[in-house]
């Protein structure tokens, strides 16, 4: 296990061992265990409810970036007695901890379509995003929630679905960074069109694309792509057919630029019916959250150092406002992808 510490950035975590809210700004302690090649589980502490196994400071994440005060707390904690019966302790803690997170904080009611609908604890869901309140949730992982398939759809392989989502599974030379370069897809790395489907039907959008994704990756960024596909829901009678072609694509883009990037493809519907957003789909911040929190190794992510590039910022051209008011709700400087890659697009 490692062992992270930072300061609680949101309202949004609850301490593992007595369930109570961690204030922002306070500073937390995490756990996190590896239970997959796909997950990493974060398991967030108030530091008097930490468990206090001999750790040495030095091996703790984000030690270097605390107050002094706060790292010679952590130089004085106790952190004796038997190793064997605080493991014990520690699993047992885990154990009911899951438990009573998988009960408190998500109920699952699964559809004939097969699309869960959460309903949050109260303790989830302090946070207000810009000058809309955002009702958030910590998804809770387990193994067996990921699938091979997207409802009767095979995906291609190192591709895995959860819930709505379709992601990437690690690829190799992929860096877990505090520093997140994020991308929309469609129009913004790639041209498409509606009317063209195929894992071959795209082109580079910008000449400079491969260049400056490859001087981020050099420079310590993370790249992830956040893209929303709808047809994969959409096309009940076709759906292979629609996965086939987006997670195709994302392949041959990944292949021709030679840069190693996560990617989330958010399947779920708008607001339809009078039935709620899918909280994963943009500009739902319901895809960050995932990567935040299982995704990126307990690394704290530098708000500040960070973005997101796309394409839909509500201007009278555009198709919509779902990118700029993802990067809103996370909390991210916003690019237009012709500013960020430069105003000439590639002939096509």
């Amino acid at each position: 296990m490692e062992i992270v510490a930072e300061y609680a950035k949101s309202n949004r975590s609850s301490c593992k061992k007595c369930s109570k809210t961690i204030p922002r700004g306070s500073l937390r302690l995490g756990l996190v265990n590896r239970v997959s090649k796909v997950f990493d589980l974060m398991q967030w502490h108030h530091l008097d409810c930490f468990p206090r196994e001999s750790q040495p400071t030095e091996n703790i994440k984000g030690f270097s970036s605390l107050k002094n005060s706060d790292q010679e707390v952590l130089n004085n904690l106790g952190m004796g007695g038997d190793k064997n019966e605080v493991r014990k302790a520690d699993e047992a803690e885990v154990d009911e901890s899951e438990k009573k997170c998988l009960k408190e904080s998500m109920i699952q009611k699964t559809d004939e379509g097969g699309i869960n609908e959460f309903k949050e604890s109260d303790s989830k869901k302090q946070k207000m995003c810009g000058s809309d309140e955002e009702a958030e949730l910590e998804t809770v992982f387990s193994v067996s929630d990921v699938k091979d398939k997207y409802k009767d759809a095979t995906l291609l392989p190192k591709w895995k679905a959860f819930q709505t989502i379709i992601f990437l599974e690690r690829d190799d030379g992929l860096q877990d960074s505090n520093k997140i370069a994020a991308f929309d897809f469609d129009g913004c790395l790639v041209n498409t069109s509606v009317k063209r489907v195929g894992p071959d039907a795209w082109s580079i959008l910008y000449p400079s694309v491969p260049e400056k994704l490859q001087s981020l990756y050099n420079n310590g960024y993370k790249l992830v792509i956040f893209t929303n596909e709808s047809n994969i829901e959409r096309w009940k009678n076709k759906r292979q057919q629609a996965v086939d072609s987006k997670l195709g694509r994302l392949n041959n883009f990944m292949r021709h630029v030679k840069v190693p990037m996560q990617v989330f493809v958010a399947c779920g519907l708008g607001k339809t019916n009078s039935k709620t957003d899918d909280p994963f789909r943009k500009p739902k911040p319901g895809m960050w959250r995932i990567m935040e929190q299982h995704f990126n190794s307990g690394i704290a992510i530098d708000m500040d150092q960070s973005f997101y590039v796309g394409d839909a910022a509500g201007r009278d051209k555009d198709h919509g406002d779902a990118d700029i008011k993802f990067a809103q709700a996370v909390g991210l400087k916003f690019h237009l992808p012709e500013e960020y890659f430069g105003v000439e697009c590639v002939n096509n």
